[in-house]
């Protein structure tokens, strides 16, 4: 079964996720709001689009907002809006996304993720559909706009340790859609790895070895790793043939939900740095689009990053090169880092190398280049 909304496409093939569809189709009828939770990377996003493509909202905006990728203050400004010199750099009036949503449908992804105050202005907002920008003194005209909200959290649990309120939880889950993990609906990971491999620039037959390894996988990281995976296959695979050594070292090793979180993370930073030390890739072609879309986190990126500090020893200039990068990158480079809160401090790589035979990579200090105690 392949519904498209828009750009995007759901792909299923599970009686699970058929019936889940049913039920969307049937909360979307309705004006009332919608609570989809599951797994990281199962595809709760998607499943707000088909909501919204199914209802009678369908010809107006669908707007989504990342609770989790912005701080309080520019939260507010993005839901909100705000007015010229409401703070620094408000150089002009800017509407908000629920201003931008009137007469269709608001997606709050990771609602979990909100500072209590901002569950008492989107509280607020639910009860009387009325927008204050932040700044104004007054409230703007009321809204109509659905509200689909998601969240991999528990709430239920965030309500009981004081993270979440329990009345908004009962605003947003009139009706609840969980959508459950890949590796309990295996019907999906068939349909969804053709799904993704017709979508490639060349066609990739598997050997008996590697199809088996795939089919035991639990995919820990749902929809989004199958995606990764497949997208790394086609430019890692240079004969079409998968074989059992082309896939990610966790694939190879049986089922991974029996592994420490901090033993993935240690994989798919293995698997990152072997892309972009041996295989060629780019960081910023490679890893860096898929941080932003959120196929990997920002402890995956930490691994890589202590993965290449140490093999670099320490020294952030050297890990440039490492990474396909030009050392012109390297401010841009730490400045990603740090907005992020992915900076990982050198100084225990260092200590180890001075015990160690210098770093073939390792380029020769120069006095005139800028010294990195800004990474610790």
């Amino acid at each position: 079964m392949y519904t498209t909304t828009d750009s995007h496409s759901l792909v299923v093939a599970s009686r699970a996720m058929k019936d889940l569809l049913v039920l969307a189709e049937r909360a979307a009828q309705s004006t009332t709001k919608v609570l989809i939770t599951g797994e990281s990377g199962v595809g709760k996003d998607l499943v707000a689009r088909h909501i919204h493509a199914h209802s009678s909202r369908r010809h107006a905006a669908y707007v989504a907002v990342n609770c989790a990728g912005l701080t309080e203050t520019l939260l507010e400004s993005e839901l909100f809006g705000h007015v010229k010199g409401s703070f620094t750099g408000a150089y002009r009036d800017k509407r908000g996304k629920l201003s931008l949503a009137h007469r269709g449908t608001l997606f709050l992804d990771e609602v979990g993720e909100m500072s209590l105050r901002m569950q008492a202005l989107l509280l607020r907002f639910l009860e009387n559909g009325e927008i204050q920008a932040v700044g104004s003194d007054q409230a703007e005209a009321r809204v109509d706009v659905r509200v689909v909200a998601a969240t991999n959290r528990n709430l239920s649990d965030l309500v009981a340790a004081g993270q979440f309120r329990e009345d908004l939880l009962y605003r947003l889950r009139v009706i609840h859609l969980h959508v459950p993990p890949l590796r309990e609906r295996p019907d999906d990971v068939q349909a969804l790895m053709t799904h993704f491999l017709d979508r490639g620039r060349q066609s990739i037959t598997f050997t008996d070895e590697a199809r088996r390894a795939i089919q035991r996988y639990r995919w820990p990281g749902n929809v989004r790793e199958l995606m990764n995976v497949v997208e790394q296959l086609h430019w890692l695979t240079s004969t079409g043939t998968v074989g059992i050594e082309h896939l990610p070292v966790s694939m190879r090793s049986g089922p991974a939900f029996s592994e420490p979180l901090n033993d993935r993370r240690r994989q798919v930073a293995d698997n990152l740095y072997d892309a972009l030390v041996t295989q060629g890739a780019s960081f910023w072609e490679h890893v860096y689009p898929l941080f932003l879309a959120r196929d990997i986190t920002r402890h995956d990126l930490r691994e890589l990053v202590r993965r290449g500090l140490r093999e670099s020893r320490g020294r952030y200039k050297t890990l440039l090169k490492l990474f396909g990068m030009s050392t012109r990158d390297y401010r841009r480079f730490m400045n990603f880092l740090a907005a992020h809160d992915c900076r990982v401090g050198f100084r225990e790589f260092r200590l180890v190398s001075e015990s160690l035979p210098a770093n073939p990579v390792s380029s020769p200090h120069n006095p005139n280049e800028p010294q990195e105690l800004t990474a610790a």
